[in-house]
């Protein structure tokens, strides 16, 4: 993907939070086989060194269930009823955590979701809006599940918006060009981890 339009002024770095969404190992293991896992880890992960390095904030967003979390969710549901049932995504479970190549650490945002958006179920845009956040750039898993829902949300929340072209995935590579060619352009600007570092540098 190009960078963002040269009329777009570079974000402030200290009010950008990059969001790493659902990169756990449970989530990792849909990524399709043509993918190269390693690769993409290593992709967000240099994102993410990009990004503390020019002073902004890190917020992990992992999905993870309570009992209480699985009770409450409706037959309804057609997404999580089924995962409700066969008591998936424990929150203990090792497999929910974010993957060690990305670790929190101190000064990190950390949420737990409950449905496949970011702030929905979380605090999330509270926490942001306390540090005075802006700017959101998204990386996460998967393209047509956590990442759009969290871009709608988000820009109705009305962010500055970048998704890293380079830094989501999805199970259904179909699925996952439409939405970056034809769908998340309209709500954010699509770019890649290395037009980020660029950004990051004009700022």
């Amino acid at each position: 993907m190009n960078p963002a339009p040269a009329s777009d002024t570079a974000p402030d770095p200290i009010r950008t939070a990059l969001l790493v969404l659902d990169y756990q190992p449970a989530t990792l293991a849909f990524v399709p086989e043509g993918e190269d896992r390693d690769s993409l880890l290593g992709r967000v992960a240099g994102a993410v060194a990009d990004v503390r390095a020019h002073g902004g904030t890190i917020a992990h967003v992992r999905a993870a269930f309570t009992e209480a979390d699985w009770d409450a969710v409706p037959d309804a549901n057609k997404s999580f009823a089924p995962l409700a049932r066969h008591r998936a995504m424990h929150h203990e479970d090792p497999a929910t955590a974010p993957h060690e190549q990305l670790a929190p650490r101190d000064g990190d945002i950390t949420v737990r979701k409950t449905r496949f958006g970011a702030m929905s179920t979380t605090d999330l845009d509270r926490q942001l809006r306390a540090r005075g956040i802006t700017t959101l750039v998204v990386s996460g898993l998967s393209t047509g599940g956590a990442v759009l829902s969290t871009v709608l949300d988000a820009a109705d929340l009305d962010y500055r918006l970048y998704v890293l072209s380079d830094g989501v995935a999805d199970p259904d590579p179909e699925v996952h060009d439409i939405l970056l060619r034809k769908v998340l352009p309209t709500r954010a600007h699509v770019i890649d981890t290395a037009a980020l570092h660029a950004l990051l540098r004009m700022a």
